[in-house]
């Protein structure tokens, strides 16, 4: 027997009870680029470090988080150098790398999300970014950087920037998978 009763949609994701799944974009499964924030200071137990656990567990990329310290008390442009080389062993060897820094380029969370979707495209596997500390990233660093990022005109403080830096990262995942938490 036929019914002429209409067959109930399914909910959408964002309705239903379980995590956000996407079809397509980001994917753990199909070589996904792999990302790395390589970062000067620890961010210990904290309201800071809840929220970057938060927005870094709903990312479908692998994330893993290099933090470094200089503890040598030295004079700011010798912090500033030493820090970078701790930087930079940290990364991956064949990463491209973003530099968040102040005098970077500034671009919306669409065009971030297309930055990142075209290294996906050109087959990119590892992305790091790098994160200074209170005298900012050194010059042989940023000439290694194939993009410098800045995510304003103010200075933020490094541990702050973690937070911002994985909350546009989940929302570029969100941008390219179509997922509604970023509505513009």
């Amino acid at each position: 027997m036929v019914s002429d009763a209409a067959t109930p949609l399914p909910a959408p994701p964002w309705l239903r009870h379980e995590p956000f799944r996407p079809e397509n974009g980001p994917s753990r499964s199909s070589n996904p680029l792999r990302i790395t924030i390589a970062a000067v200071g620890r961010i210990k137990r904290s309201p800071l470090s809840a929220a970057f656990d938060d927005y870094a567990k709903r990312l479908n990329w692998p994330l893993t988080v290099k933090e470094v310290e200089e503890k040598r008390p030295l004079p700011a442009e010798q912090l500033s150098l030493a820090e970078g080389e701790l930087l930079l062993a940290a990364l991956p060897p064949d990463a491209a790398l973003i530099a968040l820094e102040p005098r970077g380029k500034e671009m919306s969370s669409e065009a971030f999300a297309a930055l990142l979707s075209g290294f996906q495209d050109e087959g990119l596997r590892d992305l790091a970014f790098a994160i200074g500390g209170a005298e900012g990233l050194s010059d042989p660093l940023l000439a290694r950087a194939r993009v410098s990022l800045s995510i304003g005109a103010m200075i933020w403080p490094h541990l702050l920037v973690r937070v911002m830096l994985a909350e546009q990262l989940f929302r570029a995942q969100s941008i390219l998978t179509g997922h509604p938490y970023h509505r513009a």
